[in-house]
């Protein structure tokens, strides 16, 4: 049966735990088009990888939190998904959100992830976005017509690495920023109350 498309989007999500984060300062003349489309095609290989290995729910999910941190800028992605209460955090406060949030998104999508098994992927293009690279790739799932995922890259944090995915023009970390501030609300604002509770969550 094909995958209906908030579902697909939902699903898709996971590829990068990411969206509307805030601009990055500075100039992107260290960061080569060439550099920004290789980080993506592996990324996408490692996803494929994953999802075609026959593995077990906790493998794949164990495994998408390493591709996270391997090629994700989590406390970026984290800090922009928390939003304004990031700014009256304390260091120690951010440290255990940023790892609780990475477990919630592998969790979260990673148990989704086996439905893509035998989609193709590719990168067909890539512009130059102010501070940062914006890498277009091409999705193919059996039973539907291709569709588009931009990822957004930067080396601000010393590495090369993603920071936002748009999804058939879906923020993805602004979905989740609304998720995880919605959370926060129901909690009274207590950001360790939420932390304890996102590492259950997904």
């Amino acid at each position: 049966m094909p995958i209906s498309r908030p579902t697909r989007r939902l699903l898709l999500a996971s590829m990068a735990a990411a969206a509307a984060a805030p601009m990055l300062g500075g100039p992107a003349a260290a960061l080569t088009q060439a550099q920004a489309n290789e980080l993506i095609g592996r990324v996408m290989a490692d996803v494929q990888g994953i999802i075609n290995s026959g593995s077990s729910e906790a493998q794949v999910i164990a495994r998408f939190e390493q591709l996270f941190t391997r090629y994700a800028d989590v406390p970026t992605i984290a800090r922009s998904a928390l939003g304004p209460p990031a700014r009256g955090a304390s260091a120690a406060q951010m440290s255990a959100f940023t790892e609780a949030f990475r477990g919630y998104l592998a969790r979260k999508y990673g148990r989704q992830f086996r439905r893509f098994a035998g989609a193709a992927a590719e990168v067909t293009g890539a512009r130059e976005v102010q501070s940062f690279w914006e890498v277009i790739s091409t999705i193919t799932m059996r039973g539907e017509a291709p569709f588009e995922v931009r990822w957004h890259v930067s080396d601000r944090s010393g590495q090369i690495l993603f920071f936002n995915l748009i999804i058939d023009g879906v923020n993805v970390l602004a979905a989740e920023r609304q998720e995880v501030g919605s959370m926060l609300e129901r909690r009274g604002g207590n950001l360790d109350r939420m932390i304890q509770d996102l590492r259950q969550a997904g």
